[in-house]
């Protein structure tokens, strides 16, 4: 039968059929046999396939039996010099079968007849300007190293076809063999603008080629650009990475306050750049959103932070609140701790509670050199000067005088008596 009545079988099939042997392949009909290759096709068993339509074909003869029998030999990675020789039998009697061709490109490849490939993909060349052809016609050329005429066939299936994965393919040549690494990242970039992109694929080899180029700006916006289409997690993470590695804070603000996400990361960034309002409505909203104590704690640091005068009474009122609030809903973090009980120590509002909320935090972080100097600040406002020059004695031995405040408490401690 001819291959298009295919269309008109009503195929029911029976596992029976396709559990048959080779042996029992000529009792088939040639429907039968059609049905069973199909079938093995369709599970990838193209060993069968091959071997069923090469049945078909010595049976009748018809081309597109023989093609399916050398596709499936492709696919197998089998019987290639066998498959060879059938074919180049079949285009004796047929020349000039641009199937042929097409075929005979890909077997001699996969047999290393390079030169072979290269002049069925020369007559192919001449007698096509389709883009499949040429597609095709570019791979000989491209396993004997010959790039730049490889790059000449696929730019013009571009050129043709604006087809994602053969740009990808002109981008990978350009940056891995012809050095155009740059080249290829204007092509990407003119592909992106004037075309809708249907895959990542283009992203990610843009994000390869930036980050070969240490181009971190560009790197940047690639993420956005995913970003922006699909809000993946690890999308926001490299850029936010890609924000830290430029020290570009402000532009990481900008983004997270635009996108609305990651508020305790934007809450971080406006304490490092000592945006207190920001800090201090963000935080009201985090407390009320979660209702965790944490953020009354960090609201306390903000405003004496925030104060211009450190000594102010109403300030310094509002912030023992905020702090006794705080640890009175359970917080016990040691950073929290050590900063009430430093502030009521420097500013002379409670002496022994200060001490004891700092020997609190001690209890968490025993050799924290930051709870020692605010203890033994706690012992010097104290007039405890014994005490205070034994326990600054070991945060001196630590860390030695270089910060200021260090060295402030230091030559006063010594001075105690």
């Amino acid at each position: 039968m001819s291959w298009n009545r295919l269309a008109l079988i009503v195929t029911v099939v029976f596992f029976s059929v396709y559990s048959l042997n080779a042996k029992e392949l000529h009792i088939l009909s040639e429907d039968e046999l059609i049905i069973q290759g199909l079938l093995y096709d369709e599970y990838r068993a193209y060993e069968n396939s091959r071997e069923i339509f090469g049945k078909l074909y010595d049976n009748t003869g018809a081309k597109e039996y023989l093609f399916r029998e050398i596709t499936s030999a492709l696919l197998s990675g089998t019987h290639i010099p066998q498959s060879i020789e059938r074919l180049q039998l079949w285009d004796k009697s047929h020349p000039d079968t641009l199937e042929v061709k097409r075929l005979l490109i890909p077997l001699y490849l996969t047999n290393q007849q390079l030169e072979k490939a290269k002049d069925q993909a020369d007559y192919l060349i001449e007698r096509s300007s389709e883009p499949r052809d040429l597609d095709l016609a570019s791979n000989p050329y491209l396993y004997m190293g010959k790039f730049k005429k490889a790059l000449d066939l696929l730019n013009r299936v571009y050129e043709k076809t604006h087809h994602e994965g053969v740009l990808l393919r002109i981008a990978a040549i350009m940056d891995e063999y012809t050095g155009e690494r740059k080249k290829a990242i204007q092509l990407l970039e003119m592909h992106r603008r004037m075309n809708v992109v249907h895959s990542n694929q283009l992203y990610f080899k843009l994000l390869t080629l930036y980050i070969k180029e240490n181009d971190v700006d560009n790197v940047l916006e690639v993420y956005k650009l995913l970003y922006a289409q699909d809000k993946k997690e690890k999308y926001l993470s490299k850029i936010i990475d890609a924000y830290a590695y430029k020290g570009d804070m402000d532009g990481a603000i900008d983004f997270l306050e635009k996108n609305r996400v990651k508020e305790k990361t934007l809450y971080e960034l406006y304490k490092a750049k000592k945006y207190f309002e920001k800090a201090i409505k963000l935080a009201n909203k985090l407390y009320r959103k979660d209702k965790d104590a944490k953020w009354l704690a960090e609201k306390a640091i903000l405003l004496f932070e925030k104060a211009k005068d450190k000594d102010d009474k109403k300030m310094l009122q509002e912030v023992i609140s905020l702090f006794e609030k705080s640890i009175s809903q359970g917080v016990d973090d040691s950073i929290y701790l050590n900063y009430y009980g430093y502030t009521l120590i420097d500013k002379e509002i409670d002496l022994k509670k200060g001490i004891k909320i700092i020997k609190d935090s001690l209890v968490q972080q025993p050799n924290n050199t930051y709870y020692l100097d605010s203890l033994a600040w706690g012992y010097y406002k104290e007039h405890a000067c014994k005490k205070a020059y034994e326990t600054m004695k070991k945060v001196v031995d630590k860390e030695g005088l270089e910060e200021p405040e260090i060295i402030e408490h230091w030559d006063a401690i010594q001075k105690c008596k």
